[in-house]
């Protein structure tokens, strides 16, 4: 480990510095030579990291929502070329290549946090050996090796033996206490950041073995922290502790606000975004409106989630628009279409729908019929129920000059009322 650490000495003159002038501050509060002291400039120098890390994490978070994209084409990739894994990892890096993700993105954060670390390392090992480094002179050493956390040194280690331990001013039950209850909360710590990334913010639609080597590292990871910690001085396990607390509540909050989709935290956020666009009829934060704007612009592609957010909007009388925003939509319905396109149509749509439906060619006749004379309506059924020797004479009245009602009450009024009627006589010409 003093090799690694070794490595990384060109960084040790800056984190020794910070660290100093972090004691300074806390110093002339909790005095020099507390824990207290020492304890917050290491607190205080991972904040400072984690902050300036800050744009590597946004980073990060966009390369494996990149990654989980892709997912699907690798795994398609994977099972045409099972058997030829030249062709498989040239694939590989031709569909990163044109998608412009890179998969070392997502360790972009514990790659740049590795050199502190080690830095770090370095100069709580150089207080426990008594040798100054860095800017930390003989007064600062002196000062660093009094500070205690909880009865234990911060160069203390849980291997010690009672000898070392009693020289930095401790004892060995003390030192084993604080730095198990530390190794403790520091894997704890990992484990529920890997389970809250995995259980919430996490495609359900997509399985994938990215999925499954997630799922083994959120206990592997935490073993290793455990094995390690046994190994690191109680300044490296505060370090490690701040950093993994800060890491937890980070990604809670990303997973709070800028989940991924298909995931349940989604699902979670749509429902929250939802109910407050409906209440306040507007998306009042720049966030807000990016995701609206995405979800809308994905048309036939969006998640069930995601439909249903569109959905909830169209119940409420509001429509999406394509730059994120929401407006009312009165008189006016959220249509999405076959091709996933959003489009708003008015009231009248619904007015054509209420219209009769258009009528057959025998149901016109049977209207025309009745408005002509409505002395004798016929109908289909009574028609099939009329005996053989009756249809003739009803084609025959069908073929008959359509001359108005006036001409068949005529007709009509020419047939003598009740006995036998009289023959008609041929035409005159």
């Amino acid at each position: 480990m003093d090799t690694i650490a070794s490595l990384f000495s060109f960084i040790t003159t800056p984190v020794s510095w910070v660290i100093v002038q972090f004691h300074t501050v806390y110093g002339a509060i909790f005095g020099p030579d507390t824990g207290w002291a020492w304890g917050l400039s290491i607190v205080s120098l991972v904040i400072l990291i984690r902050i300036c890390l800050i744009p590597l994490f946004v980073k990060q978070i966009k390369a494996t929502r990149a990654m989980q994209t892709l997912q699907p084409e690798m795994k398609k990739i994977q099972e045409r070329y099972k058997n030829d894994k030249q062709r498989q990892s040239e694939e590989m890096m031709k569909l990163y290549k044109e998608s412009g993700t890179n998969p070392l993105s997502s360790c972009l954060p514990i790659l740049a946090q590795s050199p502190f670390f080690f830095a770090l390392y370095h100069v709580l090992n150089g207080i426990a050996s008594g040798t100054t480094i860095g800017v930390i002179n003989e007064s600062l050493l002196a000062s660093a090796r009094q500070a205690h956390i909880f009865g234990a040194p911060l160069a203390a280690k849980f291997k010690d033996g009672s000898a070392t331990v009693q020289a930095l001013g401790a004892t060995v039950t003390d030192v084993r206490v604080v730095t198990a209850v530390m190794i403790v909360m520091m894997s704890a710590s990992q484990f529920y950041t890997q389970r809250q990334l995995m259980t919430k913010n996490v495609d359900t639609t997509v399985k994938t073995p990215f999925m499954q080597q997630q799922k083994m590292l959120m206990y592997v990871f935490p073993v290793m922290f455990a094995v390690f910690g046994i190994n690191f001085p109680v300044g490296v396990l505060v370090y490690w502790l701040t950093t993994n607390v800060w890491t937890m509540g980070q990604q809670m909050y990303v997973i709070h606000n800028n989940p991924t989709p298909g995931s349940k935290a989604q699902a979670a956020y749509l429902e929250r975004l939802t109910k407050h666009v409906t209440h306040h009829g507007k998306v009042g934060r720049r966030s807000e409106k990016a995701i609206v704007k995405a979800i809308v612009a994905k048309g036939r592609d969006r998640n069930e989630f995601e439909r249903k957010f569109i959905n909830g909007l169209t119940k409420a009388g509001l429509a999406a628009q394509a730059d994120g925003s929401v407006v009312k939509s009165e008189g006016q319905a959220v249509v999405e279409t076959e091709d996933g396109v959003t489009t708003a149509t008015t009231t009248t749509a619904a007015a054509k729908r209420q219209q009769p439906k258009r009528q057959s060619k025998a149901q016109r006749q049977s209207g025309s019929t009745k408005q002509a004379g409505d002395a004798e309506p016929s109908t289909s059924l009574e028609k099939s129920e009329e005996p053989e020797d009756a249809k003739p004479a009803a084609a025959a009245e069908k073929a008959a000059p359509k001359s108005g009602s006036g001409t068949r009450s005529k007709a009509q009024s020419g047939q003598r009322k009740g006995g036998p009627q009289r023959p008609k006589s041929p035409s005159k010409k």
